[in-house]
C-alpha cells in the first residue's frame, strides 16, 4: 500500500460507479475518505458518510466532484444520493481559503462565485494528463454506440470524426485499427497534417459541407453546434451520429429527428462504459494534483509567514 496520501482528508461528492473505484484507489494511497451522496450504494469500507456537503466541509482537505460538476442550478450528479446535493453560495462560502476545490467542468456562474470569494477552483476534465487518458474509455464507448446503432460494420465503414482534438486523436486511431475508412475534420493546418500522415482523409471544417454527405458515421466531439441545420440537410438518412461533446451537445437533434437521422447525445461515457478504469484513471491523475497544490500552499503559508 502507497502512503503518499496518508493524513490528506477527502470528501468525495456525488458521481457514479467510477467514484466508487476512486474511493478504493485513494484509500489504498493512505487517504481519509468522507463520503456526500453514497446512502444508495453498497456498503463502502473505511469511509465515513456525511448527511450534507455542508458537513463535509469542515472536515476535509480537499473537495472532489464529479467530471460532470454540476447543472445550472448547482445540483451535483449524485447516482448513489437519497437527496439532492446542491453547491450553492452558502456551501461556497463555508468553504476554507485552504481548502481547494477539485471538479471536472465548472460552469460560468461557478467560476464566478469561487473567484469572488477566493475559492481555489480546480478544473481537470482540460488537463491534458487526464483528458488523453479519458479519450481511451471514450473511445471505445463511442465505437460501442455506433455499432449497436448502425446495420453497417464499422469495417469498412465511411466513418468521419468532427475535431482532431485528444478524444478524436484516439477514436481516429481505433477506427482505423478496425479497418474503418476514417475522415478527420478539423482546423489547425498541423492537425490536418498529422491526418494526412496517419493515412486519415484531411478535411477542414469550412469543407464539411462538401464531404458531410458521404459520411455513413459521424462521431463529433466539438463542443458547440457543427450539425446544424444546413449540415444535417447534407446527411445520409440512414446515417448515424453520436455526439461526444458536453451536453447540449454539438448537434440539432431535434432537427436529426425531424429528418429520421439517428443521433445519439454520449457525454460521460468513461463513467458509463468503464467506470473501474475512469475511477483509476482519477485516483492516478488526483493525487499528484493534489499534493503539488499542497506543497504550493505551504511553500507559500511558510514564506508569507
Amino acid at each position: 500500500m502507497s502512503a503518499g496520501l496518508k493524513g490528506i482528508r477527502f470528501a468525495v461528492i456525488g458521481g457514479d460507479d467510477r467514484e466508487l473505484y476512486l474511493i478504493s484507489e485513494l484509500q489504498k494511497q493512505g487517504a481519509y475518505i468522507v463520503g456526500v451522496g453514497f446512502e444508495k450504494a453498497d456498503t463502502i469500507s473505511g469511509i465515513t458518510l456525511s448527511s450534507s456537503l455542508e458537513d463535509a466541509v469542515s472536515q476535509v482537505d480537499v473537495l472532489l466532484f464529479p467530471m460532470f460538476g454540476t447543472d445550472e442550478r448547482g445540483v451535483v450528479k449524485a447516482k448513489y444520493s437519497e437527496s439532492p446535493i446542491i453547491l450553492n453560495k452558502k456551501v461556497l462560502e463555508s468553504i476554507p481559503a485552504r481548502v481547494p476545490v477539485i471538479i471536472g467542468f465548472a460552469r460560468p456562474a461557478l467560476k464566478s462565485v469561487a473567484e469572488n470569494l477566493g475559492i481555489q477552483l480546480i478544473e481537470t476534465a482540460k488537463l491534458d494528463e487526464l483528458a488523453i487518458l479519458n479519450s481511451i474509455p471514450s473511445a471505445e464507448g463511442a465505437i460501442q454506440m455506433a455499432m449497436e446503432a448502425t446495420t453497417i460494420t464499422i469495417h469498412g465503414s465511411q466513418s468521419f470524426v468532427l475535431g482532431l482534438g485528444r478524444c478524436g486523436w484516439s477514436l481516429s486511431r481505433m477506427l482505423q485499427g478496425i479497418g474503418a475508412h476514417v475522415t478527420g475534420v478539423a482546423r489547425k493546418p498541423a492537425d490536418l497534417a498529422r491526418a494526412e500522415e496517419m493515412g486519415i482523409k484531411a478535411v477542414h471544417f469550412a469543407d464539411l459541407e462538401d464531404e458531410i454527405g458521404r459520411a455513413e458515421i459521424i462521431f463529433n466531439t466539438v463542443p458547440y453546434q457543427i450539425l446544424d441545420r444546413v449540415m444535417l440537410d447534407k446527411v445520409v438518412k440512414d446515417a448515424v451520429i453520436v455526439d461526444l461533446a458536453s451536453i447540449p451537445g454539438g448537434t440539432d437533434f431535434e432537427y436529426a429527428q425531424l429528418l429520421g437521422i439517428k443521433a445519439l447525445l454520449a457525454p460521460g461515457l468513461p463513467g458509463i462504459v468503464a467506470p473501474k478504469t475512469a475511477g483509476r484513471i482519477l485516483a492516478h491523475i488526483y493525487p499528484q494534483l493534489i499534493l503539488r497544490h499542497l506543497t504550493t500552499m505551504n511553500t507559500t503559508c511558510k514564506v508569507e509567514v
